[in-house]
């Protein structure tokens, strides 16, 4: 029987993400068992056939299946009001004794910009996930953990790799962690917004394949499955917990799976992690706005429908979508393919999968509907489309009565697929990735901060369920920071905009914890301050669902309350 590791690290065996109860641990022993957090746990079973779709049809739906979670990216501290606080000599914040963690595609744990001025290492743990060889942290059962101490004494070495071998190679993980926390660097003119934190990193492992078949991830670009990020999660409350230090978690991952409201389980654990004292969130909204990746209709009136139209490049080995209606309505579907076969309207089930064969053509479609989809209570219907002939795809959406409803569609995140598919008729709102929807998140849109003007593709609110989201807005544009190798480069996009929010709240965490007495905030209470510190434009109206309720502004979060 393999052992728990080898069933978390198999290409043979799927992951499931459950909900837990008192007997978990001992029911599913034999499939490697193990928990997250006190609400959903993990188990691993050989994969069902070699048919992909078997996995999602055996029995086990779509709340279990892990989703995909791509990378957000491809002046700014001082309009953030954060140049002021760190040098303002009655507040002189810079995050100290507070840990700030990414979970991400790790770090260049040598760059200057997280060592101290004496050259020891800023980070106080590192779990990659990727290296095997050495000892796993705390409760974890895979993966590399590595303590300050061992840092230290890889720093001190002639070659750090081999003591300590984890690097980023890809360089956004070093990038959002020197934007967020990094030390003064006044020959590259470089300082993170925390220059005095802790750092906490997570060095991901890529998705296993038989999900990126599942899901047709066909780009370059890599993807992480949810249940190494919730695992990365529980790394960093075991952490905190040890350092006594309050938490700031930063996300700069995003995903067009899930139900955009908040109830993913992903966001169900940052959620559940705003229940320990001083553990907060940040949480990239995307930048999907003007990717053409989300449609929206009201719901079509009886025996009449609404025409979808996805444009399907040429060698689209395959896509999935998926579509989301809230009760009362009861959606159907037929389709329509570029040759102009055609499939009539399918019956409405509770479950059910079904697989579609066209004549003419090689396409077939699989699907998968929850009428009543397990977490949200809304109903889902699940599409894959294999070797799809190249055109404009119609997919023709039935209401059963009525009501005034709406649905959504959506397409996978901008660089998951490879050529990328679109719609036609795309709607930009509502393009906020999960888990930013998570309610106890800050979550953050991305505006130009040389011309305070708001990033073309950043993502728009609300969630699907029409809770304000995003937050407030934050610089993301041609923003400086670290890359591996000693270097510094540039980045734009909605990952940089949450970690500079996320070395902001370290800011303000720290000015809580010099109050006399000590005052450490709660997550809502953090989140108000940041809300009515926010800086707004007189011309528009707030909250809106591309600014939330306004500019990122760290120092009017004081001035506001002086003023009072």
């Amino acid at each position: 029987m393999a052992t728990i590791k080898e069933m978390i690290l198999s290409e043979d065996y799927a992951d499931y993400i459950l909900p837990i109860y008192p007997q978990f641990l001992d029911d599913y022993r034999q499939y490697g068992a193990q928990l997250f957090n006190n609400y959903y746990g993990m188990i691993h079973r050989l994969l069902p056939s070699s048919d992909i779709r078997d996995y999602y049809s055996n029995g086990l739906f779509y709340n279990t299946v892990p989703n995909l979670y791509s990378l957000l990216d491809t002046v700014n501290l001082e309009v953030s009001g954060i140049t002021t606080v760190q040098n303002q000599p009655a507040l002189n914040l810079k995050g100290r004794g507070i840990l700030i963690g990414f979970i991400d595609t790790g770090i260049d744990y040598t760059h200057p910009a997280f060592r101290r001025s004496d050259g020891s290492s800023r980070i106080y743990g590192l779990w990659d996930q990727t290296i095997q060889s050495g000892t796993p942290p705390y409760e974890m059962l895979y993966g590399s953990g590595y303590t300050n101490e061992d840092l230290n004494n890889a720093l001190a070495s002639e070659n750090p790799l081999e003591l300590v071998p984890s690097q980023d190679t890809i360089g956004h993980g070093t990038f959002l962690a020197g934007t967020a926390a990094g030390s003064s660097i006044p020959e590259n003119d470089f300082i993170g917004a925390a220059p005095s934190s802790m750092l906490a990193v997570v060095k991901l492992k890529e998705s296993k394949k038989y999900l990126k078949e599942l899901f047709y991830h066909t780009s370059d670009n890599p993807v992480y499955q949810e249940s190494d990020i919730m695992m990365g999660i529980r790394y960093l409350l075991f952490l905190s917990n040890e350092l006594q230090a309050p938490l700031v978690i930063c996300i700069g991952l995003g995903s067009n799976q899930g139900a955009h409201s908040g109830q993913s389980a992903l966001a169900i654990s940052l959620t559940l992690s705003a229940n320990y004292w001083g553990v907060y969130s940040v949480a990239a909204a995307g930048n999907e706005a003007g990717k053409a990746h989300h449609f929206f209709s009201d719901a079509p009136a009886p025996d009449t429908s609404v025409t979808v139209e996805i444009l399907v490049p040429e060698n689209t080995r395959g896509f999935t979508a998926e579509l989301w209606g809230a009760p009362p309505e009861i959606y159907s579907v037929g389709f329509e393919s570029p040759l102009g076969e055609v499939i009539q309207r399918l019956p409405t089930r509770i479950n059910y999968t079904d697989t579609i064969q066209f004549v003419l053509e090689d396409t077939e479609i699989f699907i998968a509907s929850e009428l009543i989809q397990t977490v949200s209570g809304d109903q889902l219907i699940f599409f894959r489309f294999s070797n799809p002939t190249p055109g404009a795809w119609k997919i023709k959406v039935y209401s059963s009565s009525n009501n005034a409803g709406n649905f959504h569609i959506w397409l996978p995140v901008s660089g998951f697929m490879q050529p990328d598919v679109t719609f036609l008729r795309p709607d930009p709102n509502t393009t906020i990735t999960a888990p930013s929807a998570a309610q106890v998140a800050l979550t953050t849109s991305t505006y130009n901060g040389y011309t305070n003007s708001l990033f073309v593709n950043s993502s728009r609110g609300f969630t699907r369920t029409g809770i304000i989201k995003p937050d407030i807005a934050a610089p993301g544009v041609n923003v400086p920071g670290p890359a591996p190798g000693g270097r510094f480069t540039t980045m734009t996009g909605s990952s940089v905009a949450a970690a500079i929010t996320a070395g902001a709240c370290a800011l303000v965490i720290e000015w809580g914890a010099k109050r006399n007495p000590p005052k450490i905030f709660n997550n809502a209470e953090l989140k108000a301050l940041f809300i009515r510190g926010a800086r707004r434009s007189q011309v528009q109206l707030y909250p809106n669902r591309e600014w939330g309720y306004g500019a990122l502004d760290v120092y009017r979060i004081f001035s506001v309350f002086t003023n009072i």
